[in-house]
């Protein structure tokens, strides 16, 4: 069993391979970063043993140019993001291409993903990625549509067929105000979750795509020490009725928890807890990415 990565280790593989990336791809159309200031804080982080963690992921983009059936040059943008704990979990990678239909977009993706969950545990692994997107892209433009997405009239594949959950990570979270507007915009825009007051402060919300984003950015601009989305998942709705939506949710409303850690006057929440009640909802693998640590 591999020693548990310190988050330092993570953020140095994390840089060394944004390096080779920019050696290797020294143009910007095939490689760039696109969150500048993700990066400075990275290698801040890196190179300095007082500073604090990152608060925002690094996100870039590898454009990939490949010929088709018929001899044209097609691009497939890799949009991927770097989790903190990666190489330890795998990086965040959305494929798109002009040509891709919707469905044909999914399928690739999670065809992506399921190849790089049996052949990259732990390793860096964006040239591997960005080689099998080279070799597998081309073929899914011309795979037969679904005929499940023929019936479905374009109007309903829109962005708003997306179900999100956001998990938003807050230094702490006691203000009433705030706890009142958390539940109150979630209500309002018909999203599920939690909310665990405290410090540290944890808030999950999930629905529709473009509820969780205007959630977000109403709740990021309170002020806070620190918020960021410590984790986003995001699952396509066939159709995205609202039996479908009802379907995905792991919650049934929006509700606060509090898990005192002994009445210790509710300041230290009790993490044993919060991993208990994320295991019972089926998200355990979530407390690891708040946390760094195998729940107990």
């Amino acid at each position: 069993e591999a020693t548990e990565m310190t988050n330092r280790e993570e953020a140095e593989i994390q840089i060394s391979e944004l390096d080779l990336l920019s050696s290797m791809f020294p143009y910007e159309e095939e490689f760039l970063v696109t969150d500048q200031v993700a990066l400075a804080e990275l290698k801040h982080y890196v190179e300095n043993e007082s500073a604090e963690m990152p608060s925002s992921k690094v996100q870039f983009i590898l454009n990939v140019k490949l010929e088709v059936s018929n001899a044209s040059m097609v691009e497939f943008a890799m949009a991927c993001a770097f989790p903190f704990k990666y190489p330890t979990v795998l990086p965040e990678i959305t494929v798109r291409s002009s040509l891709l239909s919707r469905s044909q977009q999914i399928h690739l993706n999670s065809d992506l993903k399921e190849y790089l969950m049996q052949n990259c545990s732990g390793e860096p692994c964006m040239l591997s990625a960005r080689e099998w997107v080279k070799d597998h892209a081309a073929a899914y433009i011309d795979k037969e549509l679904s005929s499940s997405s023929v019936t479905t009239s374009n109007a309903m594949q829109s962005e708003d067929t997306m179900f999100t959950r956001l998990w938003i990570y807050s230094h702490h979270i006691y203000n009433k105000q705030k706890r009142k507007n958390i539940i109150d915009w979630a209500k309002e825009l018909s999203l599920s979750g939690f909310c665990m007051p405290g410090k540290p402060g944890v808030v999950c919300v999930e629905g529709l795509q473009s509820s969780c984003e205007e959630f977000w950015s109403r709740v990021r601009k309170l002020t806070w020490k620190r918020i960021l989305i410590r984790h986003r998942e995001d699952v396509s709705l066939e159709g995205g009725g609202h039996a479908e939506i009802q379907k995905q949710r792991k919650f049934p409303t929006l509700e606060e928890k509090c898990f005192d850690a002994h009445g210790a006057r509710g300041n230290h929440m009790d993490l044993g807890q919060l991993y208990r009640f994320l295991e019972e909802k089926g998200c355990a693998d979530i407390f690891q990415m708040y946390f760094g640590v195998e729940g107990h």
